[in-house]
């Protein structure tokens, strides 16, 4: 049975997934992005801890993967993302703009941190739901 199929009754099984927070980070029109164990970039964050809301949760991911202290502005999307046939996830994304001083630097949790430019992301190796994220933030931002 996948592990995200939970049997409640015999023969009832609810749907259960994970949930990770996501967190697109704009710094000076550029967003840091993570490459992760299948060789594809992503935002920082991670999973929810138990007792934790999503935007403390994020801001703890960001702090851990990046080095920087940052606060939510506000979400952006939500999806589940389909890692395996057996391995799903609920995806909440979120948007802020970092202009802090600290250093940003990447955890040894990925195997790589980018700093790219908006107009480099469509065509980095990352899932579309990512994309779709980014580009929703950077509209966002430019209206302001």
């Amino acid at each position: 049975m996948p592990e995200y199929m939970v049997e409640r009754n015999p023969g009832y099984f609810e749907y259960q997934l994970p949930i990770s927070v996501k967190l697109v980070v704009d710094i000076g029109g550029r967003v840091p992005l993570l490459m992760n164990e299948r060789d594809e970039w992503e935002l920082p964050g991670g999973k929810l801890e138990v007792g934790e809301t999503p935007e403390v949760c994020v801001c703890r991911e960001v702090l851990e993967e990046l080095n920087i202290t940052v606060s939510v502005e506000e979400i952006i999307d939500t999806w589940v993302y389909e890692i395996s046939r057996l391995r799903h996830t609920f995806i909440v994304s979120y948007g802020t703009t970092y202009n802090g001083d600290e250093q940003i630097r990447s955890s040894n949790e990925h195997k790589e941190l980018g700093l790219f430019p908006y107009a480099d992301v469509p065509a980095l190796p990352m899932p579309e739901p990512y994309k779709r994220t980014i580009r929703t933030w950077e509209k966002i931002i430019a209206q302001r």
